[in-house]
């Protein structure tokens, strides 16, 4: 049998995004608990020329919001890219949680064959069918982004496991 755009999409996006927020409790716990100020860890990055972790999450965010968005023809919110804190941060993940729950599975489901035209860069675009839109460009961003918060993270002393990117530390 096979799954559903909406099954591959909004559940798998609403998870990670739960995930992440996980990962960001354990990171202000992390500074918190050694007396760093957490700027130290929101603007880290993996290498001088990568965009900071805030920038990580923004754009995770994003790529769930606006995947879904350009699939299921829902209009997404408009967010103003000005998040800097921990608490902030894990605001944009929940507000993002809560526009893919006002996304039918009736506005995605047997979009398939839909073309998404979507920005690449700063002056192009891009069109592709909704099925590998979202299997090959909208998921792909939006793990890189994630996995990259987590390396982000990791590299910087946050005690982060395999089970914490996977499952929110505890097991499902």
């Amino acid at each position: 049998m096979a799954i559903s755009m909406y099954t591959a999409s909004v559940p798998v996006f609403q998870h990670m995004l739960r995930n992440l927020s996980h990962i960001l409790d354990k990171a202000e716990a992390h500074a918190a608990a050694r007396k760093i100020d957490p700027a130290a860890l929101t603007q880290a990055r993996l290498f001088p020329d990568m965009l900071p972790l805030t920038r990580q999450i923004l754009i995770a965010c994003d790529a769930a919001k606006n995947g879904v968005a350009r699939i299921s023809g829902v209009e997404a919110p408009k967010f103003e890219d000005k998040e800097t804190t921990f608490a902030e941060l894990k605001e944009r993940i929940a507000r993002t949680i809560d526009y893919l729950d006002t996304v039918p599975a009736s506005a995605i489901d047997g979009t398939e064959d839909k073309d998404i035209t979507f920005p690449v860069g700063r002056d192009s675009s891009r069109t592709m069918k909704a099925e590998p839109y979202l299997k090959t460009w909208a998921m792909a961003n939006f793990f890189f982004h994630i996995t990259t918060a987590y390396g982000i993270l990791r590299h910087n002393g946050v005690e982060l496991g395999k089970q914490d990117y996977l499952t929110g530390g505890g097991a499902r």
